[in-house]
């Protein structure tokens, strides 16, 4: 079963310098829009622009040449640049980039990982080629949480101490492709001294998943983002569903952008659920309802 998410999901191409391309999956993207009137935002982090008001909406804008590092935009500059806005963690900002490339069909599961050489906080989530040259696909969610730093009284579940034996002698397996949702991730279960295994993207998930099994120590809960290279969260949950080595774990579908999640389609493809927010506390209840379905498989 081909996922639709991943159909639908192209690349949308840009320049932050003279030269060199950038990406982000469309799925993040709502419009495209000429540069426009910005009004100032007093005491705003120095990498937001203003505000642009666009289809009666008060939008953010930031400068995501600058906020990346590189030279930051110029008023002269503005007349020539265009927006893109995005609906990403929940957040609907717009990023002024210095030129518009095109749209392009893109297969996933060619991109390659950041190198680990890179370091954790670079904000590359992927690189592809297009027409033989690089192109880095940048990682939204942790660009934003630089600029709008997280409440983080939701990263820290709360639950009781019978409810932590019931969790600690699962296999948990958090797959994200962005190092800030695998920090929320990390953060919510290391505060409560729950053990897991971290993939950093659907394929490699999938490969840990068998080598798991086929040890004699599978998985019991699987945690994952939908949007990811490779193998998407709907393909992910399918492939697990469809591999007798695997359909026993229980699978947690979630995202980050604000559209909600189809649930029908994520039981479709063998889910047993799918978070549409990222609240500690409700993840936590949806393993503890995977342990219980685990109890069940083995009763």
């Amino acid at each position: 079963m081909k996922s639709k998410a991943n159909q639908s999901q192209g690349m949308l191409l840009f320049k932050l310098t003279l030269t060199q391309r950038f990406a982000i999956g469309t799925l993040k993207v709502r419009e495209i829009v000429p540069f426009q009137a910005l009004t100032s935002i007093p005491y705003s982090h120095h990498h937001v622009l203003g505000t642009a008001t666009i289809r009666d909406m008060a939008i953010p804008i930031i400068d995501m040449s600058a906020a990346v590092g590189f030279r930051a935009l110029h008023q002269d500059e503005f007349k020539d640049c265009y927006i893109i806005i995005t609906d990403c963690m929940r957040t609907v900002v717009g990023f002024a980039v210095r030129a518009i490339d095109k749209i392009i069909e893109c297969d996933w599961k060619a991109i390659e990982s950041s190198p680990k050489t890179a370091g954790s906080n670079v904000f590359v989530t992927g690189i592809t080629r297009v027409e033989d040259n690089i192109v880095q696909l940048l990682d939204v969610e942790l660009l934003l949480s630089k600029i709008y730093p997280e409440d983080t009284s939701n990263l820290y579940p709360i639950l009781s101490d019978v409810e932590r034996e019931k969790l600690k002698p699962l296999n948990i397996l958090l797959v994200d492709d962005s190092f800030v949702a695998r920090k929320q991730l990390s953060t919510a279960l290391d505060s409560i001294n729950i053990p897991y295994q971290v993939a950093i993207n659907g394929l490699d998930a999938y490969e840990m998943l068998k080598k798991a099994s086929d040890e004699g120590n599978p998985y019991n809960i699987v945690v994952s983002d939908i949007e990811m290279p490779g193998l998407d969260g709907y393909e992910l949950a399918f492939e697990i569903q469809n591999d007798a080595r695997l359909k026993d774990a229980y699978v947690i579908l979630h995202t980050s952008l604000s559209s909600e999640i189809c649930v029908e389609q994520a039981h479709q493809v063998g889910a047993h659920e799918a978070l549409t927010k990222f609240e500690a506390t409700e993840l936590v209840q949806a393993m503890l309802r995977g342990a219980n379905h685990n109890n069940r498989q083995v009763a």
